[in-house]
């Protein structure tokens, strides 16, 4: 009775959000059906996110899934809807359980691997790709052939809001991304990181 009632008065809008994404809902499985994704145990999603799936790649989410796509869905105010994206045949992006997201995207062109109760703070951007070329001479015949390196985000990191997480690099078991960070390089466990580029600020 306690939890209702701190939902009905003391934040009101958290009850609209609850009926807003149960009204959504049937259009929200629709998005994961036709991306070929298997709908998850205690899913809970928030607006309709932008999926965009290459055929021939892996998409896979844990159970007790949040994203939140919607500017009312979080106080930080997710400025657009979560896109998840594998750019080429046989990128693989794996998701463990209790992952949680406002915001922001998700692109995989090798792969992409995040452990277990993982979140990620609003309007982030993890990808594993330049997108483009470094030399203008590629960028004139091959545009988008950008150098590509896998991600791995280990268990129980938080990602502060607004960071940006590149290519090639590993976030070690429990660590904390300061918000507005760009992450260059690998990070140890049980660190707080922040800056650009980020950088150990102490240990947790």
């Amino acid at each position: 009775m306690a939890n209702l009632d701190y939902l009905q008065f003391d934040t009101p809008w958290k009850l609209l959000n609850e009926l807003q994404r149960l009204a959504l809902l049937p259009l929200v499985r629709y998005t994961f059906m036709s991306a070929q994704i298997a709908w998850g145990t205690g899913w809970k999603i928030y607006g309709i996110p932008i999926i965009q799936r290459c055929r021939y790649s892996t998409i896979v989410f844990g159970a007790n899934l949040q994203l939140r796509s919607t500017a009312r869905s979080n106080p930080l105010g997710p400025n657009r809807p979560v896109i998840i994206c594998t750019l080429r045949r046989g990128a693989n992006l794996i998701i463990g359980d209790s992952f949680g997201m406002s915001g922001g995207s998700i692109v995989a062109q090798t792969g992409i691997h995040i452990g277990q109760r993982v979140a990620v703070g609003a309007n982030t951007i993890i990808c594993d790709t330049d997108f483009h070329p470094l030399f203008p001479e590629m960028r004139r015949t091959v545009s988008d052939q950008g150098e590509a390196a896998p991600i791995e985000i280990e268990d129980d990191v938080f990602v502060g809001m607004q960071c940006l997480i590149l290519k090639g690099v590993t976030i070690g078991c429990g660590s904390v991304i300061g918000a507005g960070s760009v992450v260059t390089k690998s990070l140890p466990p049980r660190v707080i990181a922040a800056g650009n580029p980020a950088r150990v600020i102490r240990e947790i």
